[in-house]
């Protein structure tokens, strides 16, 4: 059994360094732990190829009540091959409590 990759949470998170598969988990999973970190702007890169990852992520992006909108990213950080998100602001009582 593979142990789990530490991946920084830093408002940008490439999936070329996942499996395709896992994208319907991860991304939310990683949109709740910048949320956490009051990280509100985060670039997604899916690459251009041709659109199904792109299609997927704006597919779970649709869906997340935490995310406020998103767009294509600008030509200097990635044009059609990213995308921006931007997220709510979590309120004081629905952040995680330290163990």
């Amino acid at each position: 059994m593979e142990e789990p990759v530490e991946y920084p949470i830093n408002g940008v998170l490439d999936l070329h360094q996942f499996n395709p598969r896992d994208v319907k988990e991860l991304v939310p999973h990683y949109l709740r732990e910048c949320q956490e970190r009051r990280i509100l702007t985060v670039r997604v890169i899916h690459g251009k190829g041709i659109g199904t990852l792109r299609r997927t992520v704006h597919s779970i992006l649709s869906k997340m009540p935490e995310v406020i909108s998103f767009s294509q990213a600008s030509a200097e950080f990635g044009h059609w091959g990213a995308t921006i998100v931007q997220l709510r602001a979590l309120e004081a009582t629905d952040r995680k409590q330290p163990d």
